[in-house]
């Protein structure tokens, strides 16, 4: 039999099993994403209040030019763009090198990668409250402290929080701290699953570690790389927990978010 006809008898034959087995899966996404979307995007464009007696009005575009002429949140757009573009790349980089660090067979290793795991389990209210008091003003807060006793007192106490140049930095540090452990399991997974055997031809060929790394294991990460990167640059444009607890917005709208 012609590898066409073998090939269209092997699809024809197994694909309504696929289907099968995909249709709870693809039904639930249909039922929990796909339509709650439309239905969202469909409101968007009309003046619904809802439990209003008023029947729905359409809108069409007015409350997009609306919003998108409001300095206000034009202001926050900004304020999450420039939170993404230094948490995604530093986060991604930063679970990067603790999953290289980690990827070893070593005694002990299944702690390390615990402890760095572990911040992700506290929920963000509890993550939030304690570095508040790391953030305290004054050589109260252990930041201050630390970076006073590092520059040997040359560091000038400053009020985190409530400071708008560090407000949004302050928040930034803080959650690539509570995240990077879950980037960096998925990237310790990719890594693991890297064969050997490339690394072995790589090094027989006389490559370094480094050009192992760039032409051996970079590649191979690629795909766990981009996964990581939009999750994270997803969550950062969905920053609000940390902002609502610690600064609510200020001081002076320095950390307003769209949410």
């Amino acid at each position: 039999m012609p590898l066409r006809n073998r090939w269209k008898s092997f699809i024809d034959r197994e694909t309504p099993a696929a289907w099968l087995l995909a249709a709870p899966a693809l039904l639930g996404l249909l039922a929990f994403v796909a339509l709650p979307f439309l239905l969202a995007l469909a409101l968007s464009f009309t003046d619904l209040r809802m439990g209003s007696p008023l029947p729905v009005e359409w809108a069409g575009l007015e409350q997009y030019a609306r919003i998108l002429s409001d300095p206000g949140f034009l202001h926050a757009l900004r304020n999450n763009a420039v939170f993404a573009a230094v948490v995604v790349p530093l986060q991604t980089a930063l679970a990067l090198g603790l999953a290289l660090l980690l990827d070893r067979p070593l005694r002990g290793m299944v702690v390390f990668r615990t402890l760095f795991f572990l911040p992700v389990v506290f929920p963000m209210s509890l993550v939030a409250v304690v570095w508040i008091l790391i953030y305290a003003p004054g050589t109260d807060g252990l930041m201050n402290a630390a970076l006073a006793t590092l520059t040997l007192g040359a560091w000038e106490p400053v009020d985190f929080l409530h400071d708008p140049r560090w407000a949004l930095p302050a928040i930034m540090l803080l959650s690539i701290w509570q995240g990077v452990g879950f980037q960096m399991v998925i990237l310790l997974a990719a890594l693991q699953g890297v064969p050997q055997t490339l690394h072995e031809a790589a090094r027989l060929d006389g490559a370094g570690p480094v050009r192992r790394f760039w032409h051996v294991t970079l590649p191979q990460l690629r795909n766990p790389l981009i996964f990581v990167a939009l999750v994270t640059a997803i969550l950062a444009f969905r920053l609000f927990d940390q902002v609502q607890i610690m600064t609510q917005g200020g001081p002076l709208d320095a950390t307003t978010t769209v949410m």
